[in-house]
């Protein structure tokens, strides 16, 4: 049999939706995301009606899909909790940057209804085009103790750090939620119960002129987030929100990120004395 080795196209069968848009919105892994939900709407059309009957039998469902926003590939990595120092083949990774762009994640599924496939615990970005639907089944996918090569974390993760939130952090943060749909508090705990030191990995910024200081800045988009890293109880206090625009550039009128509007609304009911960015 004369296998075609050219080329393999591949027509999606849905698209997913999410509140999650951007890359460093989501965890490393699906069984991090704890309960983000998110839904799968399949093609009318395609008889996939009678193609979900009896999934909803299942616990868990593994989802394969494309990575969207990925235009290129890269033979080696820097995975997560890895030496910066030395980067991993991109075989021997799981890492979004591959020849062909296709993830596969285990979710949680919720239900079905008509066409819609309704998931939790998903690293899945919103838009991702969908390309199978298959059951997990623990019996022949599940090897707990399989050897993991260069990954020795414990369940391969080393997420150990407790986050805490002031008093005026969570109030901003429900205002920024409210007003603007940012989830600040997921994407706070995804990037800093591990590592929320590591600014080669994260975009973040040390506070103190001493390298073994604690005060950090976490950035989110044009947003600025102040933590306290506390060693000592292996926890982080998250103290407060600000704009990532000077005053200055608050008062220009040019806006590339469409947002300076909700910036200078939220200097007003949090920092009307400053009127700044800090």
């Amino acid at each position: 049999m004369k296998t075609n080795l050219e080329k393999l196209i591949l027509e999606p069968i849905g698209i997913l939706s999410s509140d999650k848009k951007y890359r460093y919105e989501t965890p490393r892994q699906a069984v991090l995301a704890l309960e983000n939900l998110a839904v799968i709407e399949l093609l009318p059309g395609k008889n996939f009606e009678q193609a979900l009957e009896d999934l909803n039998g299942f616990e868990r469902i593994w989802v394969i899909y494309q990575f969207h926003l990925n235009n290129n590939w890269k033979p080696k990595v820097n995975p997560p909790f890895h030496s910066p120092q030395k980067k991993i083949g991109l075989f021997a990774t799981r890492a979004p940057y591959r020849p062909n762009p296709i993830g596969i994640s285990c979710v949680r599924l919720i239900r079905t209804d008509g066409l819609k496939i309704f998931i939790a615990e998903s690293d899945i970005l919103d838009g991702s085009p969908i390309i199978d639907i298959k059951p997990y089944l623990p019996y022949s996918d599940s090897f707990p103790e399989s050897k993991t090569g260069w990954v020795n974390a414990p369940n391969g993760t080393n997420d150990n750090y407790l986050i805490s939130f002031d008093e005026k952090a969570l109030e901003q943060i429900k205002w920024l939620f409210d007003k603007g749909g940012f989830n600040l508090e997921d994407f706070i705990k995804l990037q800093l119960s591990s590592d929320p030191c590591n600014s080669s990995r994260k975009r973040i910024f040390s506070l103190d002129e001493d390298s073994a200081g604690n005060k950090f800045i976490l950035a989110y988009r044009t947003w600025r987030i102040y933590y306290q890293v506390l060693f000592e109880t292996s926890s982080v206090l998250i103290n407060l929100v600000k704009s990532g625009y000077t005053v200055e550039e608050l008062k220009n009128q040019e806006d590339k990120y469409k947002d300076k509007v909700l910036h200078r609304a939220f200097q007003e009911i949090f920092y009307p004395e400053e009127r700044s960015s800090g």
